[in-house]
């Protein structure tokens, strides 16, 4: 790839998965442009230390590839909500996620789960809009991002909207019944509160 030497000293100091969601969580802030007006590069989101949960899963997907993994990510969809997005990775054979969101729950997860079906319902609870409606309904298979290398998604200067435009043509998982749908209630006010901790205007 085409690192400069200091994105190059910054990817190599993030070791682990664990690192690379600490650096998400502490040193980048949350992107606060009109939702979906941007879909920046990792090199732009090291620039500018600022990303949304798209632009933050590409970046722990390249951060996460320059030690090795496959840059895998992997979409929610919502109902009266916007998708998240996440990067997943496999360790010692479990999967784990790193992600950048403007609600304390839609992190990171460590690498525990047996199945992308078992990881996909651990953020369940925390998808909720600002109705406290809980909206997660779907999870895609994961996108290996590799596939955009000839566009240069890891350095591009430019927005790479190919990968949104992409997971929103991928297959999706239900993670709910109809019959389970229509039996939700609202989240509790404690867990709406807990989850709105920091949230960017």
């Amino acid at each position: 790839m085409n690192w400069t030497l200091s994105e190059t000293r910054l990817l190599r100091s993030l070791r682990t998965p664990d690192e690379i969601q600490s650096f998400l969580d502490d040193d980048v802030d949350y992107n606060r442009e009109l939702r979906g007006a941007t879909c920046r590069s990792p090199r732009l989101v090291m620039r500018d230390r600022t990303a949304q949960c798209m632009e933050g899963a590409m970046f722990a997907a390249a951060a996460l590839s320059f030690h090795g993994h496959p840059p895998l990510i992997l979409d929610f969809e919502a109902e009266r909500d916007w998708d998240h997005v996440v990067a997943v990775y496999k360790l010692n054979g479990a999967w784990g996620a790193i992600g950048k969101s403007n609600y304390s729950g839609l992190g990171g997860r460590a690498p525990v789960y047996r199945t992308l079906r078992e990881l996909a319902m651990t953020y369940f609870e925390h998808y909720f809009n600002r109705r406290r409606e809980r909206t997660m309904r779907k999870y895609s298979r994961p996108v290996n991002l590799e596939r955009f290398d000839h566009l240069g998604w890891r350095t591009s200067p430019e927005p790479v909207w190919a990968i949104p435009e992409h997971l929103a043509k991928v297959s999706h998982h239900d993670l709910l019944t109809r019959r389970q749908e229509r039996n939700l209630t609202p989240v509790t006010r404690r867990m709406y509160t807990a989850g709105k901790i920091g949230l960017a205007s």
